[in-house]
């Protein structure tokens, strides 16, 4: 009885074991097929068991390696936030980053005269036009050109009172060489007087000549100036004929004339607000005339003016430069890009920050998934965005914030 009590714990025993090996051998196996996961190549957080179709774009999951360990399941106080506030996701991270940028800004503008050039042809006497050489604006003239004859009764008196001296004090030399320096002076040239000299009579009508080389039109005031300057807005007034005609009567000191040089120019640049901290005076800059793309050439900011123009929110900053060979016209558009000061500063790339109009906002890496976080921001450089502050060397950002929202949700940030 004793030996038939043994041979039934035996066999209790065996099948004991084998029960025990079989539960051990079916966990094992339902382990890997639990391993076995699927997951959406553009939406990580997607998760399925079996093969199939993402439920957000379509695409075929694919199948989830995790080299056999249990995947970790989100706590249950991260699916409980609000979705405005936390996201859970899988999507790559990245920090900010210091590092010295070269800053390239783009800017458009026009050429205009440089102003430093242009000259004045004034009347010295008081006297009428008898014939004039010059008969529409903008018409190109070089300096020593006769422009016009002008008849003036001072100056006849002045030539007889020298001729008066010459026949009856010779002598009195100093009375002669002051009269001679009265007509140089009331605009006489050195020739017209030693022909009145060597001819003993005075000439009736005076040549007037330029003093300068350029286009010629008649003398503005400060508004019409501007107006010159901004890169002439009314274009049908290019070749108007001058106002001023042959047997008008011109007064002394009168501005007659004022002459533009071509050939010294400079190219106004508008920097709007976001940039002007960056450009600064000697910044080098590359200039690109829309009407001859092929003339680029290489300048340097020389002024930045210290005020805005009228109907503009931009800063103007001015290139001088020689376009007596390049010949670029007066008024056309350029394109420059202005290399400006090199910028030590903490750097994301551009799709990290998400912009909520006012607010600029990142996804950062916490616990189980992503919480928003105000940052304030900077300039926008290429691919990167500058950060102000509202992060640390440390804290771990999404790549892309645009995967982390919901195009319907509003979010909410911490500050």
């Amino acid at each position: 009885m004793k030996q038939i009590s043994n041979i039934l714990i035996l066999v209790i025993l065996f099948f004991a074991l084998g029960c025990k090996n079989k539960t051990a051998d079916h966990s094992q196996h339902h382990q890997q097929e639990v391993t076995k996961l699927y997951t959406c190549s553009m939406h990580p957080d997607i998760i399925k068991d079996k093969p199939g179709r993402c439920p957000i774009c379509g695409m075929e999951l694919v199948l989830k390696e995790t080299g056999g360990d249990k995947l970790k399941e989100p706590e249950l106080e991260s699916l409980l936030k609000p979705t405005n506030e936390f996201v859970v996701s899988s999507v790559p991270v990245t920090t900010i980053q210091k590092r010295e940028e070269q800053i390239e800004i783009e800017a458009l503008g026009n050429i205009a005269y440089d102003t430093r050039q242009v000259g004045s042809i004034s009347a010295r006497v008081t006297g009428r036009i008898e014939k004039l050489y010059v008969k529409y604006r903008f018409q190109k003239i070089t300096k020593g050109q006769h422009i016009l004859d002008i008849y003036s009764p001072e100056l006849l008196t002045a030539q007889q009172n020298l001729l008066f001296l010459f026949k009856n004090d010779a002598d009195n030399k100093a009375m002669v060489q002051a009269a001679k320096e009265k007509l140089l002076l009331l605009g006489m040239s050195n020739e017209q007087l030693a022909q009145v000299i060597t001819k003993g009579q005075p000439l009736l009508t005076i040549a007037v000549y330029s003093n300068y080389s350029g286009h010629i039109h008649e003398a503005v005031k400060g508004a019409a100036m501007d107006a010159e300057r901004s890169g002439m807005k009314d274009i049908s007034l290019l070749t108007e004929e001058l106002p001023l005609k042959e047997g008008m009567y011109i007064q002394k000191g009168q501005s007659i004339f004022t002459v533009y040089n071509p050939g010294r120019v400079w190219a106004l640049l508008n920097i709007y607000g976001d940039n002007q901290s960056l450009v600064k005076t000697g910044n080098a800059v590359r200039v690109v005339p829309e009407t001859a793309p092929t003339k680029d050439f290489r300048a340097s900011i020389d002024i930045i003016e210290p005020f805005y123009q009228r109907n503009s929110k931009t800063l103007t900053a001015r290139v001088y430069f020689d376009n007596s060979n390049l010949n670029i016209p007066i008024g056309s558009q350029v394109r420059a890009t202005i290399f400006g000061n090199t910028k030590d500063a903490y750097w994301l790339p551009k799709e990290a920050v998400l912009s909520l109009g006012i607010d600029k906002v990142v996804f950062e890496k916490s616990d189980g998934g992503f919480k928003a976080v105000k940052v304030n921001t900077g300039i926008t450089h290429q691919k990167h965005i500058q950060v102000l502050n509202g992060l640390t060397a440390n804290d771990s950002v999404a790549v892309n914030a645009q995967y982390l929202m919901d195009s319907e949700s509003f979010i909410k940030v911490k500050n």
